[in-house]
C-alpha cells in the first residue's frame, strides 16, 4: 500500500549510526545474488554454445538481458519507492526478484532437455531473459537500501561492504564449476547431452545461495517505516506528493548522474564484451579449439571461471581500500585510476598464451570491478532526491544497460573486425576501460 500521508513536514534528523553487521546485513543477500549473476557470465556463452548458438551471434542472445533491465530497473524503482508493505519498501521486490532468478538458474542449464517446447538454443536465451530480469528487479533495490538505511558520514562504507559482499559472492560463482570437476563431477557432456554436470550443478547451487542469503537479509534488516523516513529525510508527508512524470523525471536528472553516464558507457561496454567473449578467446589463444563440446574448451570455459573468480577475489581485497583511498584522493581519482588500472589489464589479455599468465591481468580487472560496483553509487547517491531515490537508481541503470545494448548489436561486427579473434575483442575491451577513466578525471564534476 502507498505510504500514508498524516504527518507534517519534518525537520531534518541525522540517520543513526549502524554497527558493522547491520551495514553488513544489508548487503548480505547481494552475496547470493552475485553468486547467481557471476555463474551467469562465466557460463552463459558456454551453455549456448553448447546447445546450438554461433560465436559472431553470442552478443545478440545477451542483448535480452540489459534491455529488460533498461525497461525494469527505474519501474522497480519508482514501484519501491511508493510502496510500504510488512517487510518494507525494497525488500519484497528484493525477495521477489531471487525467487524468479533461482528458478531460471535451475532451468537454463537443462535446455535441451525442453525441446519438444522451443529449441534449446530459444530456450536457454528465454532462461536468460527471465534470468537477467529477476537479477535486475533484485539488485536496484539493494542499491537503494543502502542509500536509505545508511547516513552520509558511513556511505563510503557502506557501498564498500556492498561491493566486498559482491566480489565474495562472484569469486564462489566463478570457482564453483572448477571446484565441482576437482571433486569429480565430470566436466564433458555426458553421452547424448550438451551441457556439463559441472555447469549444471554449479547452477544449482548457486541458485539455492541466491535464496538463503537474500532470506537473511530479508529477515535480518527492518527497514525505516515511512514516518521515520520522512523524519530522516525532511520530507512532508502531510502534503500528498505530485505525480511527476517521467518526462519530468528525466528532465530534472542531477547533472553528477549524466556526467557519470559518459564514464559508464565506456567501462561497461568493456566489462560486457570480456563475459561475452573470454571464453572463445581463451579457448582459440591457449587450448587452440573452437569446438564448444570438446573436453579443452570445457577445460578453458572452468578456467575462465577461475580467472573471473580471481578478479572478484582481487576485488574483494581491494574493496575495502576504496574508503581510505577515496577520503585521501577523492572519489573521481581513485575511480580513474581503477579504472585504468582494468583496462591495461583487459589489453594485456591479448598478448597471454599461458593459462597460469591470465591471472596478472585480472588484478588490474578486479581494482577496476571493485571500484564500478562502489564509486559511481557513492558520488551519486548523496546528489538524489530521498523520496525519489529508488526511481533515480532504476534511472541511472539505464547507463549501465545503453552499453552493454551497444556492445551486444556491435559484438560481431568487431570480432569480424579483428579478425574473427574473439581474443582480440578483449584488447578492444581494454581500450574501452581505458576511455572510461581518461573521462572519469576530465567530464566527472565533484568537489572530491
Amino acid at each position: 500500500m502507498a505510504f500514508s500521508n498524516k504527518s507534517s513536514v519534518h525537520s531534518a534528523v541525522s540517520k543513526p549510526q549502524l554497527r558493522f553487521f547491520q551495514i553488513w546485513n544489508i548487503s548480505f543477500g547481494f552475496l547470493g545474488v552475485q553468486i547467481g549473476y557471476s555463474l551467469q557470465n562465466a557460463n552463459t556463452s558456454r551453455i549456448l554454445s553448447a546447445i546450438g548458438a554461433d560465436v559472431h551471434h553470442l552478443s545478440l542472445f545477451w542483448l535480452a538481458a540489459p534491455l529488460s533491465g533498461l525497461i525494469v530497473q527505474p519501474i522497480v524503482g519508482l514501484s519501491s519507492d511508493k510502496t510500504w508493505t510488512r517487510l518494507g519498501r525494497r525488500i519484497p521486490f528484493i525477495l521477489g526478484g531471487s525467487i524468479v532468478s533461482a528458478c531460471a538458474m535451475f532451468f537454463m542449464p537443462n535446455s535441451e532437455h525442453f525441446a519438444q517446447l522451443l529449441p534449446p538454443v530459444f530456450f536457454g536465451a528465454a532462461m536468460l531473459l527471465l534470468m537477467d530480469t529477476s537479477f535486475n528487479v533484485t539488485m536496484q533495490p539493494f542499491r537503494a537500501l543502502v542509500s536509505d538505511m545508511v547516513n552520509d558520514s558511513q556511505r563510503n562504507k557502506g557501498y564498500s561492504i556492498q561491493s566486498l559482499l559482491i566480489n565474495v559472492g562472484a569469486a564462489v560463482g566463478s570457482f564453483l564449476p572448477f571446484f565441482l570437476t576437482w571433486i569429480g563431477v565430470a566436466n564433458e557432456p555426458a553421452a547424448g547431452h550438451k551441457v556439463a554436470d559441472s555447469v549444471i550443478w554449479s547452477f544449482y547451487f548457486g541458485g539455492a545461495a541466491l535464496l538463503l542469503s537474500v532470506l537473511w537479509t530479508s529477515f535480518r534488516t527492518k527497514e525505516y517505516p515511512p514516518e521515520e523516513y520522512a523524519k530522516y529525510n525532511n520530507i512532508d508527508t502531510a502534503t500528498k506528493e505530485e505525480k511527476v512524470s517521467f518526462k519530468e523525471l528525466i528532465k530534472n536528472i542531477p547533472p553528477t548522474m549524466w556526467q557519470l553516464a559518459v564514464t559508464q558507457f565506456f567501462s561497461w561496454f568493456a566489462l560486457f564484451l570480456m563475459w561475452v567473449f573470454t571464453t572463445q578467446g581463451i579457448a582459440q589463444q591457449v587450448w587452440n579449439t573452437s569446438d564448444p563440446q570438446s573436453k579443452p574448451f570445457n577445460d578453458a570455459g572452468n578456467w575462465v571461471g577461475i580467472i573471473f573468480g580471481l578478479y572478484s577475489v582481487f576485488a574483494a581485497v581491494y574493496s575495502p581500500l576504496i574508503t581510505p583511498l577515496a577520503n585521501k584522493f577523492g572519489r573521481k581519482n581513485t575511480y580513474m585510476a581503477s579504472l585504468i588500472a582494468g583496462g591495461v589489464g583487459l589489453f594485456m589479455m591479448r598478448f597471454i598464451t599461458s593459462k597460469y599468465g591470465l591471472i596478472f591481468p585480472m588484478i588490474g580487472v578486479g581494482i577496476a570491478w571493485a571500484a564500478i560496483l562502489a564509486l559511481p553509487y557513492a558520488i551519486l547517491s548523496s546528489t538524489l532526491p530521498p523520496s525519489k531515490t529508488g526511481v533515480y537508481m532504476g534511472i541511472f541503470n539505464a547507463t549501465i544497460t545503453i552499453p552493454q545494448i551497444a556492445a551486444s548489436l556491435l559484438g560481431g561486427v568487431i570480432l569480424s573486425t579483428v579478425g574473427d579473434k574473439a581474443i582480440n575483442v578483449i584488447g578492444v575491451a581494454g581500450i574501452s576501460m581505458i576511455i572510461a577513466g581518461v573521462f572519469a578525471k576530465i567530464v566527472i564534476k565533484t568537489k572530491d
